[in-house]
Order: C-alpha cells, then sequence, then structure tokens
C-alpha cells in the first residue's frame, strides 16, 4: 500500500513557462498605461507664433520647460484674467465652453532647440514678466529598464522556448531533435509499470513460450544455472512469419519477467545525421547495464541487421552497417555476469547479417511458426473472452478446422469481423454462420451484389466455377470442394473454397491433381463454348508458380533432375545473373510450359467425360449463385476417394480460396 501511495497522481496539470511570459508582458503594459498619466492635464498643442502672440499680450503666467530627452515640451499657464477671454476658450459641441482642469497647464509647445527657445523667451520676458521654471528629468528607471530588457528579454525566451521543443520528450520523445539526438529511443517497462500481458494470454506457440519462459528463469534465478558452470545466453532471435505472435511474446515476457525491459523497434536506430544510430546502441547498452538484470527487445531488427555490403550501389547504407557494426559489438562485449538478454524478432532471417546470427550474440533462434489446429482453437478461446456474447452453439474446433493457414493476428480479426458483421445484423449474440461469414470476408473480400454483370458474362462465370468443381471433385489428390459461388468478391468474379488436407510434404502426383483442379475453369470454358477468357488470371498465377517449384526449386523434374536452384540464404536476390546457363534456362521454360499444357489437357477429359454433370451443376449454380457440398454429391455421388469417419481424425483440414479475376 505504500507504494501505491508514493504513485504519482495520474493527468497532473503541468505547470506553463508560458504564465510567466504572460505576466511579464501585462505588467510592462500596466506600467507604460498609468504611467503615461501626467500632472498637466491635457493641454492644447499650440504654434510658436501663437505662443509669441499669447506672450505679447500678457495672457501668460508660467511656462514650465521640460528638458527629458523625447519629450521637450513647455506647458504654459494663462492668468485668470486671460482665461476670460473668448479666444481661450472652444465651444464643444453641446454649445456649452469647455474650460482647462483646474491645475493642468492651459497649452502646451513643442519646441525644437532649447537654446533658441530661450532665446525667444528672454526677448518677449522684456516687456511681459511671467515665470519660466525648468522641470526635473523624468527618471522611470524602472519603465526605463523594461523598455530596454524587454525586447532582450523577448529574444531570450523565445530561444529558450525552441531550445526546449527540440530537446524535449527526454530519450525517446518525439521532439528529442538536437542535444539528445544520440541518446536511446527505447521504451523502458520496468518491474513497477503494469504491463497486463502475460504469458497466459499467449495461446498456442508451446516451443516458443517454453524458450522464452526459461529466459525469464535465467534472470529471476541466475545462480541456478551459473552455480552449475553454465552461462547465461546473451540474445534470442525470434523468427517467424508476420502475425504469429513475436512481439505478443516480448509483451508476456514485459509481463513476466519483472525487470527492466526496454523495447524499441529496429528503425528507432535509423536518422539522418551521421553517427546517430552508433551512439543510440551505445546509450541503449548502458542504460540496460545501469539496470542490470534488463532485457532489451529489438523489433524488426533486419531494419539494421542486414547483410553488410549487400545491395551497397549508392552507398546510403554506410551508416546503417555502422549501426549494425556497433550492435555487434556491444551483444559480444559486456561480460556475461551482467545479466542482459537481447530479445530480437524478424520475419526476414534470411537477409540477417551471418556476424548477427552467431553463438555468443543470439544464442537462440525462436521459431514461431503458423499455430497448428491444436494451436487455432487455443488461440480462438483467447480471442472469444472480449466478446460479450458468444452463441452456445459455436464449436472452437470447427472454426480451428476452418481456419488453417490463418496466423494469430488473422483469427484475431475473424472474431472481431464476426462480431462486426453480428452487431450489423442486429443479432444479440455472435453466431456459428457469423464467424463463417468472416472468414468468407477475409479471404475472399466484400460481397459485390450491385457488380453490373451480363447474363453472358454470368453463365461463363458460372460454367468456370463448375469446371473447377467437377474436375476436383474427380481427382484423388485435389483438395474437396466446401462451397462454390458466382456472388462477386473483392476484385474476384467468383470463388470456390476447398478444405485441403495440410501435409509436412507434398507428392508430384498430389501438385499435379492440384494443378489439374486449378486449370479446370479455363477448360470448362474451352469444352462448353469453345472460347476462353481471361477470369482465369489467377489460375495461371498460381499453377505457373507451382510448376517452377517442381522444376527449379524441389527437383521433381525427370529432364532437370535432382537439382534446385533455390538458395535459402537469400544471396541470391542480389545476383544479376542467373545461377543456371541460357540452354537450361530454355529447359526450364519448356518443362514448365509442358507440365501446365499436360494437365490442362487431362482437365479437358475429364469434363468432356463428365460434361452432363457439368452442364447440371453450372444450372444450378446460376439458379441458386451458391452451392455447397451437398449438391455436388446429388449430381456427382460420394467421393471415391474419401475416407470413412471413424471419429479419429489425425489430419487436419486446410482452407483455400481459387480466385477469379
Amino acid at each position: 500500500m505504500a507504494e501505491k501511495s508514493k504513485k504519482p497522481v495520474p493527468n497532473k496539470p503541468k505547470f506553463s513557462a508560458w504564465w510567466i511570459y504572460t505576466a511579464i508582458i501585462l505588467v510592462f503594459l500596466g506600467l507604460n498605461f498609468f504611467s503615461s498619466g501626467s500632472d498637466h492635464g491635457n493641454p492644447k498643442e499650440i504654434l510658436e507664433n501663437q505662443l509669441m502672440t499669447y506672450a505679447k499680450n500678457g495672457d501668460i503666467k508660467r511656462i514650465d520647460i521640460s528638458k527629458t530627452p523625447g519629450n521637450e515640451i513647455a506647458y504654459i499657464y494663462l492668468t485668470d484674467e486671460a482665461k476670460q477671454k473668448s479666444e481661450h476658450s472652444k465651444p464643444a459641441d453641446n454649445g456649452m465652453t469647455l474650460l482647462n482642469s483646474e491645475g493642468g497647464a492651459d497649452y502646451e509647445y513643442r519646441y525644437g532647440t532649447l537654446e533658441n527657445f530661450e532665446k525667444q523667451l528672454s526677448e518677449v520676458q522684456e516687456s511681459q514678466k511671467f515665470n519660466v521654471k525648468y522641470l526635473p528629468l523624468d527618471k522611470d528607471v524602472f519603465g526605463d529598464i523594461l523598455l530596454t530588457l524587454l525586447p532582450i528579454a523577448v529574444i531570450i525566451g523565445i530561444w529558450i522556448f525552441i531550445m526546449r521543443r527540440m530537446s524535449s520528450g527526454g530519450a525517446g520523445g518525439a521532439g528529442g531533435q538536437i542535444f539528445n539526438i544520440g541518446k536511446s529511443k527505447a521504451k523502458l517497462f520496468d518491474e513497477k509499470t503494469d504491463v497486463k500481458t502475460s504469458f497466459k494470454d499467449v495461446a498456442g506457440l508451446e516451443g516458443a513460450k517454453e524458450e522464452v519462459q526459461e529466459i525469464v528463469d535465467f534472470l529471476k534465478n541466475p545462480e541456478k544455472y551459473t552455480n552449475l558452470g553454465g552461462k547465461i545466453p546473451k540474445g534470442a532471435l525470434l523468427v517467424g512469419p508476420p502475425g504469429t505472435g513475436k512481439t505478443l511474446l516480448a509483451k508476456a515476457v514485459a509481463g513476466e519477467a519483472k525487470v527492466p525491459f526496454f523495447s524499441l523497434s529496429g528503425s528507432d536506430f535509423v536518422e539522418m545525421f551521421v553517427g546517430v544510430g552508433a551512439s543510440r546502441v551505445r546509450d541503449l547498452f548502458k542504460q540496460a547495464k545501469e539496470k542490470s538484470p534488463a532485457i532489451i527487445f529489438i523489433d524488426e531488427i533486419d531494419a539494421i541487421g542486414r547483410a553488410r555490403g549487400k545491395a551497397n550501389f549508392s552507398g546510403s547504407n554506410d551508416e546503417r552497417e555502422n549501426t549494425l557494426n556497433q550492435l555487434l559489438t556491444e551483444m559480444d562485449g559486456f561480460g556475461t555476469n551482467t545479466n542482459v538478454i537481447v530479445l530480437a524478432a524478424t520475419n526476414r532471417a534470411d537477409v540477417l547479417d551471418t556476424a548477427l546470427m552467431r553463438a555468443g550474440r543470439f544464442d537462440r533462434q525462436i521459431y514461431v511458426d503458423l499455430p497448428d489446429v491444436r494451436e487455432r482453437k487455443e488461440i480462438f478461446e483467447v480471442h472469444l473472452r472480449p466478446l460479450k456474447k458468444v452463441a452456445d452453439e459455436l464449436d472452437t474446433e470447427f472454426m480451428a478446422k476452418q481456419t488453417p493457414g490463418f496466423s494469430g493476428a488473422d483469427i484475431a480479426n475473424v472474431c472481431n469481423e464476426a462480431a462486426l458483421i453480428a452487431a450489423r445484423q442486429g443479432k444479440t449474440a455472435v453466431g456459428r454462420q457469423d464467424f463463417l461469414d468472416a472468414v468468407d470476408r477475409i479471404v475472399g473480400g466484400l460481397e459485390k451484389k450491385n457488380k453490373i454483370i451480363t447474363p453472358a458474362e454470368k453463365r461463363a462465370i458460372a460454367f468456370h466455377e463448375a469446371g473447377h468443381a467437377t474436375v476436383s471433385w474427380m481427382l484423388e489428390h485435389a483438395a474437396p470442394l466446401v462451397k462454390v459461388t458466382i456472388v462477386p468478391r473483392g476484385r474476384s468474379l467468383g470463388a470456390a473454397w476447398y478444405l485441403p488436407e495440410e501435409r509436412l510434404i507434398v507428392r508430384p502426383e498430389q501438385m499435379l491433381d492440384e494443378m489439374c483442379a486449378a486449370m479446370g475453369g479455363r477448360a470448362a470454358e474451352k469444352v462448353t463454348f469453345d472460347k476462353i477468357s481471361t477470369g482465369a488470371l489467377s489460375d495461371l498465377e498460381k499453377v505457373t508458380k507451382q510448376a517452377r517449384m517442381m522444376v527449379t526449386t524441389y527437383g521433381l523434374n525427370d529432364k532437370i533432375g535432382n537439382l534446385t536452384y533455390y538458395d535459402s540464404s537469400g544471396q541470391n536476390e542480389y545476383n544479376f545473373s542467373k545461377p543456371y546457363s541460357e540452354k537450361t534456362a530454355e529447359l526450364i521454360d519448356k518443362e514448365i510450359s509442358s507440365i501446365i499444357e499436360e494437365q490442362y489437357q487431362r482437365a479437358i477429359k475429364i469434363l468432356e467425360d463428365n460434361k452432363d454433370k457439368l452442364n447440371e451443376l453450372a444450372e444450378v449454380l446460376l439458379d441458386k449463385e451458391v452451392i455447397f457440398k451437398d449438391n455436388l454429391e446429388k449430381i456427382f455421388g460420394k467421393r471415391p476417394f474419401d475416407k470413412p469417419e471413424t471419429g479419429k481424425e489425425t489430419e487436419e483440414s486446410e482452407s483455400t480460396i481459387v480466385e477469379e479475376n
């Protein structure tokens, strides 16, 4: 309880220096305003000839002369008899006579040179007697000082304000541009910071969690490992596809470790000034050592960790390489007893520098893969917690089977999209159909029922999709179909959903059957209309990639042989030359074309043998616009390749989509 009382009150208003500046300006204006009053009243200004005339006529009683520089004024006081004269009174707008205020001067005269003015007065005083009084100099010292120093103070204030803006925000502030430009921009989460994410919020990723939990245990109980002569690892690299939970794991470490946790992105080191990145690296490790034991987390480390000397055609990455060099030195420079561990995350481990990946820097590489069906079920359960109401019939295991290949971020998006769909339809709970619609929305895009399609185009689309469904139904290794639609979605005019088996290894016959099913759409157009269209663009792209992978990557072509031109290190990305000769390139192109054409002819043969069923399926699709597996079973009967359900399903299903442009 004592610790809570010491915490600063949130949202405490900050004192602004602008209040001081405003007060000074108001005081200065007030002094000038109140000091502007004079004991001489508000006399009327006259000219030299008028003054001489009044003096010669004996109307002047006294003249007060001010010798203050910038205020060369003579104040003229009239005699009582002169005040009665009409020439010394001025009629007002209402007809009344305006008299000078009692005790104030009647006129004022601005003289030029005092000597000339005194000479003129002495000539008049020979005939007329009036008093001449010299006023003391105005000694408004405070006002003069303010008047002199205010511009300087304003300039200094503006300079201080600009400097504070340029150096505000400390080491990680957005305005730290000049004085703190070499400081680390890492955000510090200490043991007192309220970090709510823990390992229980990370579903699946059991292997990765185990590795990361061990790192946390290193920092909590280092003696447990060092007593046996072991050394605490210096770094761990989280590698995996986008959205698999690498940053979430790091947040869980920050919540569980109860040690200072420095978090920043690889791009935080990059700056337009030379030497800033290396300076920030030094400052980051200095802070971490001072707060040891501590964890440093660098997200997207490939921003500074790319292999040196690659794509350096313009010399623009010298600063990045200097930053990387400093990082390498710091990671291998501090002793093992400092208890500072570096965590990093990237989805481009293939481009990282080999010196960064070696043992002693990143001792461990933790692979965070896409979740399997069991892990997806756990992820669904985590993301269903924030939803207020979920229908009882919702089966997370079923949803996990419908979303293979989805990352954790994709599943979170599915849950959110399902809630939006349910709310849009006015439902009180999120149901199973809402989740299925959300999957379709994310995979295929938004339905465009108002898209203008001519009857001829709609018929061509229906036969195209029916061709996919027919060929995939007749092939053993093709993915079983879930549903087909000719309602436009996103950029596609029609789509077919499949649930293929998830395989760790793929055999040539499986790849060929998938290619044949993909070519079924164009084949159906050829068989039915004896014409083809541009609607098979996505199919051609898919099969071309598969055929090229068969020939150049997996070594599944007899003429090319057991060769692969795949480079897992990514070195070939920066090469202008191909790793094979021109003659081999011609052979590769020929074999790719041969494989695709062979599967195209195979699809045509299947559709010609089942043309009646193809026509029937297309007509049903034109009528209903969306058909499911049951509609195909009524036309084609049960698939002979489907295994009977035994209740012990060991293989997982995977949903994909074939889109047509």
